[in-house]
């Protein structure tokens, strides 16, 4: 007996095999669309949340206030650094050698607490800014969980993080989220 397989007997189970992969493949995908039309997909865009609401609208205004009047105030201070730096260099020439440096040395006191100073507004500005986002979107995923639960929808995708390449704009619930969330800050 020999322990050679038969190529045409190989070759026919083979075809066999194949032919029934892909009517099981076809089964499941015809399955698998009717699956498809019945799931409901919402797209929220969470960047038009942020600038269409009332919340992320005082949010934003809120957070220019306060970079204002961080910016005012370093440019005070740059203004009061500059005047000192003109008039040591205008002194510098009447005064003493130790007393020149004393003056130096308090400048360089101050552009440093200035420079400190100016880290520590982008810090606090950054904070500011990540507890309103978190706040708002906190907010949303709750309203956009419970809108979900109630109008039946299977998923809600985020436009921008999800990697969406296309999208018919008839998903796209961002609006009533936005009417929902201002209704829900008005109310507050």
């Amino acid at each position: 007996m020999s322990s050679k397989c038969n190529p045409a007997l190989f070759y026919g189970v083979k075809k066999v095999i194949f032919c029934f992969v892909i009517s099981i493949v076809v089964l499941g995908l015809t399955d698998f669309e009717a699956d498809a039309k019945s799931l409901k997909i919402g797209i929220i865009d969470f960047q038009k949340i942020l600038s269409a609401s009332s919340a992320g609208k005082l949010a934003s205004e809120i957070m220019n206030k306060k970079g204002k009047e961080m910016e005012d105030d370093i440019k005070a201070r740059e203004s009061e650094l500059m005047e000192l730096q003109k008039k040591l260099e205008r002194e510098s020439l009447v005064m003493g050698k130790d007393k020149s440096e004393e003056k130096q040395r308090e400048l360089r006191i101050k552009a440093n607490d200035l420079k400190s100073l100016k880290n520590s507004y982008v810090n606090e500005f950054k904070e500011l800014q990540a507890q309103h986002f978190n706040r708002i979107k906190n907010e949303v995923l709750g309203l956009t969980r419970e809108m979900g639960a109630k109008e039946g929808f299977t998923m809600i995708i985020e436009r921008n993080e999800s990697g969406v390449m296309y999208l018919d704009d008839s998903i796209d619930i961002t609006d009533k989220v936005i009417d929902a969330y201002n209704k829900a800050v008005a109310a507050q």
